[in-house]
């Protein structure tokens, strides 16, 4: 009787090391959505944030696959990014499905650009495209509705909270107003942006949901940049180092 009780026991722990493995992986590499339209920047911060090289030159705008980066830091800790499409098509609404529902991430980078995002051309056209800047602005916040309605049915669903840090890119473009760019994206700011954000707070439980607004920058260290180089890295450590502490990671 007491062979077949520790046999059970031995049987049960086997059984559960991989459920175990799972999720002392997930403490120490969590997964985070980066959301946010086409053109704000997505892959660029998720390239500076696992510290990948670009090429220097011009990003290609939009892409139509989920794209999935890995942080990895020398405590063995780090982050695992899944890239949202931004283009408002059916691989993007699969995609938000997936780090949402299906297999619902840790936390999210929603990333916006204070109507700075490189304009995308309409199907089947050349050249170079444009908007203005209250169009941009205008497409932030509606495609902001569509992902905070995904984050809010993850949060109550979840028995922990979720974390959210909205990342105000592309700074090097307003240097002289990035206080007022993040007060725009900040709950309780009465702002078009900020009454969205207050609206998820209050559909997922202010208790169940952080929120962080954070500048950064992708550029930085050309003579013309209004952001050194050094000023651009200190952005994007900021933000790396908020999300360790969101992640207990510090």
């Amino acid at each position: 009787m007491a062979r077949s009780t520790r046999s059970r026991t031995i049987l049960g722990a086997i059984a559960s090391t991989p459920e175990r493995a799972h999720q002392l992986f997930r403490r120490r590499f969590p997964v985070v959505a980066v959301t946010g339209m086409t053109g704000v920047g997505k892959t660029q911060l998720a390239d500076r944030l696992t510290r990948r090289g670009t090429d220097g030159g011009p990003a290609e705008v939009g892409s139509a696959v989920m794209e999935r980066r890995t942080r990895r830091s020398r405590r063995l800790h780090g982050f695992r990014f899944l890239v949202v499409p931004g283009d408002n098509a059916a691989t993007r609404l699969g995609a938000l499905d997936e780090v949402f529902h299906d297999e619902p991430v840790d936390g999210v980078i929603h990333v916006v650009a204070h109507g700075h995002a490189t304009p995308r051309r309409a199907g089947g056209t050349s050249g170079a495209a444009s908007a203005t800047r209250e169009e941009q602005l205008a497409a932030e916040l509606e495609d902001w509705t569509i992902t905070a309605h995904r984050i809010a049915s993850m949060a109550v669903r979840r028995d922990r909270p979720v974390w959210l840090v909205i990342a105000v890119t592309k700074a090097d473009l307003f240097a002289d107003d990035i206080d007022e760019a993040i007060r725009y994206y900040s709950p309780g700011s009465g702002t078009p942006f900020g009454d969205k954000v207050d609206e998820l707070r209050a559909l997922a439980g202010g208790a169940r949901l952080s929120v962080d607004v954070l500048p950064v920058s992708s550029q930085g260290g050309s003579r013309n940049a209004a952001l050194s180089e050094k000023q651009a890295n200190a952005l994007v450590d900021a933000l790396a180092t908020r999300l360790a502490q969101l992640s207990g990671h510090v």
